[in-house]
């Protein structure tokens, strides 16, 4: 079987392995092979005659935080978009964020490719949807440091994508996150579906982000209210899917 050498190596991996079982002095292997004492020093300290990977043990980007990383990490396998859509979407919250050191992170993770979509089955109409009409999910990061929450927003429509971390997931951060949405959307959000967590249920519930989305925006989206919905309080459709409500509903909720 070859050997896989690096460039510099100055032994085989026979010799290695000589120096390894020899009992002869530093200096008399060093004359003996022509290499260097500490070369001898280094295969006598070793128990395998494999070079060792080069570079830092513990690999991480030089560019992006711990729970940046995680952010990155997360918001690939929760939307499974392109390389070019995740940098698009993420590089609103992390701006120093390049498309170089992202697909770094994801060679690293074992996700810069996509999984393959079985061509066999027959593929699923989904239904047409007009632009501006965002779903919204909230995912667990786990990091170093502990437990963050991955608020993601995505238009069914043209696929724009925003998401955000935070450290807790409370109903204010619910409403703060869907203000920032609507100060990075460049047109106009008419719909938000959410699921039936605790951060976007119906009004007079203690934890309800119903009356914070539903009060007046100050952004640039030309319209008088946040244009937000949440679906009916514990209840979804047969599919599964969550039912938003009109925007009628949530301009009474908010007052």
């Amino acid at each position: 079987m070859g050997q896989i050498l690096h460039g510099s190596a100055t032994t085989t991996h026979a010799v290695r392995a000589a120096l390894q079982r020899s009992k002869a002095t530093i200096a008399e292997l060093s004359a003996q092979y022509g290499v260097n004492p500490k070369t001898v020093m280094k295969w006598r300290n070793r128990s395998s005659v494999e070079d060792l990977p080069m570079g830092p043990k513990d690999v991480r980007s030089t560019v992006l935080s711990t729970a940046e990383e995680a952010l990155c990490i997360a918001f690939r396998k929760h939307t499974l978009l392109p390389l070019d859509d995740c940098l698009y979407a993420l590089q609103a919250t992390v701006p120093h964020l390049t498309r170089s050191s992202l697909h770094r992170l994801f060679q690293r993770h074992g996700i810069s490719r996509l999984p393959q979509v079985d061509g066999d089955k027959p593929k699923k109409r989904f239904k047409v949807y007009p632009v501006g009409y965002f779903h919204i999910d909230i995912a667990d990061v786990r990091t170093a440091e502990g437990k963050l929450h991955m608020f993601v927003a995505i238009d069914r429509a043209s696929k724009f994508a925003f998401a955000k971390l935070y450290e807790h997931a409370t109903r204010r951060v619910a409403g703060n996150f869907l203000h920032h949405l609507i100060e990075a959307v460049p047109y106009k959000i008419h719909t938000v579906l959410t699921d039936n967590g605790t951060q976007f249920t119906t009004p007079g519930n203690a934890a309800s982000a119903a009356p914070l989305t539903g009060r007046p925006s100050t952004s640039g989206n030309r319209s008088g209210r946040m244009p937000s919905s949440t679906p009916m309080p514990r209840t979804t459709s047969s599919t599964g899917l969550q039912s938003p409500i009109s925007l009628g509903q949530m301009a009474r909720w908010s007052g």
